[in-house]
């Protein structure tokens, strides 16, 4: 909970009052990258934010001194679905906490899915980030681009962009994952037993539980062999009990080697 007061209000202390221009807009810019449209009619774009010199912005569990992005489609026309795809993120200090995100440049790939694939399609909308140097502020920048309805090249930034993401459960060779959850008076702990090779030290693991309304606190790791342990408290900004979906569970290994997307925990 204290993870959410301390976005929550690095967002209010430097809104610009109304009326008034935000002074940091020009410390990130934002193009959209059209790509190129697959064989089977989906389009791969991306979102090419890039940031001033010594800014950085956020992955979308930023942790704890971190402001969460917030991406809207509204005004996008004959597009159905966009699903995101998140380059592996970094782990960088801030002000005595850690967070997460990305330094000078974020390409972030777009999986786009027209209405229509014969019709003309276009992505528009507006992106908030956060972006931090010495001061953390929220930046909110408008977008529009037509994407390609014919085949065209591959982009091969986009391409590295979506190479550059963590491995998944099966490419990474994890042979089995677990989760035992213990309740405490302001939630819930829950200690995941993870067997994996060593992605190298320090390894960093990111909870997130599918529910924005449940906050999990920065985890403490630790390796035993070939069995990485993480644990970490969750909280529900209502301040309520809740119930936890293990299957929606998703836990993040941000090693110093590289990194693991996992899926899923079954119980401990």
């Amino acid at each position: 909970m204290k993870s959410l007061l301390v976005s929550a209000a690095l967002v209010a202390c430097f809104l610009p009052a109304a009326g008034n221009a935000n002074p940091y807009d020009g410390m990130a810019k934002l193009d959209v990258r059209p790509g190129w449209r697959t064989s089977n009619g989906e389009n791969i774009a991306a979102l090419e934010i890039t940031l001033a010199e010594g800014w950085k912005t956020y992955w979308r569990a930023p942790g704890d001194a971190g402001i969460p992005p917030v991406i809207n489609w509204t005004g996008s026309r004959n597009v159905k679905a966009v699903a995101i795809n998140w380059p592996t993120p970094v782990v960088f200090s801030q002000n005595g906490m850690r967070s997460v995100g990305y330094k000078s440049k974020l390409i972030l790939p777009l999986n786009v899915i027209a209405t229509d694939s014969t019709q003309k399609l276009t992505l528009a909308g507006s992106v908030q980030i956060g972006i931090c140097n010495e001061v953390c502020v929220p930046v909110q920048i408008d977008f529009e681009k037509e994407l390609p309805i014919a085949k065209t090249a591959i982009d091969p930034k986009i391409a590295a962009a979506l190479a550059n993401r963590p491995a998944t459960q099966s490419e990474a060779d994890v042979s089995a994952v677990s989760c035992l959850v213990s309740p405490i008076e302001t939630g819930m702990t829950i200690t995941a037993s993870i067997e994996v090779k060593n992605t190298g030290s320090p390894e960093f693991v990111v909870f997130e539980t599918g529910d924005p309304q449940i906050w999990a606190d920065e985890a403490i790791t630790e390796r035993h062999g070939s069995t990485l342990v993480a644990r970490t408290t969750l909280e529900h900004s209502s301040g309520k009990s809740f119930a936890l979906d293990r299957s929606k569970l998703r836990i993040t290994i941000l090693g110093q080697h590289s990194a693991i997307d996992i899926k899923g925990c079954q119980g401990g």
